[in-house]
């Protein structure tokens, strides 16, 4: 485990670099950790800059270059398109910082195991944020499984029906070379969720992709099979086409926890005539930084589509409030127990404080990352060359 210089008693500063989606929402769950302090945040968009100066009265640096330069910072979040991800990590890392990094870590595995190596030399801190496996459900999930309460596991289930293909978005998110479509940026969601909940190395991968909509030229559809060393496999679909909403299951209970109202086929019907150009301003002032999205603590359990876990004794499934447990002893509701922070996004931030104050490794480390990804390229492999891909389990880099 890393070293650090930074004192346990000691909060812990740390600067967001991009101020879109992921960053605005990092920005206001860095409030809610006790142990972390708001140092500051950069964007490309004066304008976003400009917002977030006024609205936290924290430092708006300039560029990244000023933000790396500012030796109170100890960490930096960095939530910059998936391009961008080695530069913005290995500099900070250089710069003696510890980092978060949105997924997915990377685009290439040789720019995972460049991150890797930084941060190995320079003894720091290196987490791949990924959220949904800390998801209060799937948490207790895990718990059970690992207890072996209901034997061994034999299949998870997992899907997601959403209208992310029709969301505004920058022209690189419908490029699948520059990361864009679902495979790199909803499956790792799936992925690091089984993960949460099957241990052993994944053997082999099947999985067909689609791309329905020649307009949004890349994949929007995705069904993928996983068979484990185990023996125990994992089914993943994910539809981001705006039919189906899997929140209906959910009882209109949202990804992030809070209600929403049903509107089947509202965001493809917004984008049919929008010019492009239109596309990007609409996708900052929607989801950049002050763009009015809900920051308070979810009222229901968040959840990324159905999940549902089939052991020996029993099945498990996430719902809108809780676990549900069926056995033969019938039905039981678990309550999973709540956290101080906002779930998700506080729980990176609390393994990254304990791997910093406490030397405690974290799961989400840059070699997770890298499998994560790695899996990721083995889906988009599978389904171009429409066979099942071998994977070893030297997959991950330690």
């Amino acid at each position: 485990m890393t070293n650090s210089s930074q004192p346990d008693t000691q909060s812990i500063s740390i600067a967001v670099v991009g101020l879109g989606l992921a960053g605005g929402l990092m920005v206001s769950t860095i409030k809610t950790h006790p142990a972390f302090r708001l140092a500051g945040a950069t964007d490309l968009d004066p304008g976003l800059r400009d917002r977030f100066a006024q609205a936290e009265g924290a430092i708006a640096y300039p560029d990244t270059e000023a933000l790396l330069a500012d030796s109170t910072v100890g960490a930096v979040y960095v939530a910059t398109p998936h391009q961008f991800h080695r530069q913005h990590a290995v500099a900070a890392l250089k710069a003696g910082k510890h980092v978060i990094v949105e997924k997915p870590m990377a685009l290439t595995l040789d720019d995972c195991d460049v991150m890797i190596d930084a941060a190995t030399h320079q003894e720091r801190v290196l987490i791949i944020g990924h959220t949904h496996g800390f998801d209060p459900c799937v948490k207790q999930m895990r718990h059970i499984v690992v207890s072996g309460r209901l034997g061994r596991l034999g299949m998870i289930a997992t899907s997601n029906y959403t209208d992310f293909l029709y969301r505004p978005r920058r022209p690189e998110e419908l490029d699948t070379a520059r990361g864009g479509g679902v495979l790199f940026n909803q499956l790792p969601h799936q992925i690091e969720m089984i993960r949460s909940l099957e241990g052993s190395p994944v053997r082999s991968v099947r999985a067909v992709s689609q791309v329905l909509d020649r307009r949004r030229p890349t994949e929007g559809a995705c069904s993928v099979l996983l068979e484990f060393e185990s023996g125990a496999s994992a089914s993943l679909i994910y539809s981001g086409y705006d039919g189906f909403d899997t929140d209906e299951w959910h009882d209109w209970i949202g990804e992030g926890g809070f209600p929403k109202s049903h509107a089947h086929g509202r965001s493809r019907r917004a984008l049919q005539d929008m010019d492009r150009e239109v596309e990007v301003r609409i996708r900052r002032d929607r989801y950049g930084y002050g763009a009015g999205l809900n920051t308070s603590f979810p009222p229901a359990q968040p959840h990324f589509g159905t999940l549902v876990v089939t052991c020996e004794l029993g099945d498990l499934r996430h719902c809108a409030d809780g676990v549900r447990m069926y056995t033969a002893a019938g039905i039981e509701h678990l309550v999973p127990p709540k956290t101080p922070w906002r779930p998700g996004r506080g729980d990176v931030l609390e393994e990254l404080r304990a791997a910093i104050q406490e030397g405690i490794e974290p799961v989400h480390s840059g070699a997770f990352g890298r499998n994560t990804l790695a899996l990721c390229l083995a889906i988009q492999r599978s389904s171009m060359e429409r066979r099942e891909i071998a994977l070893s389990n030297t997959t991950e880099k330690s």
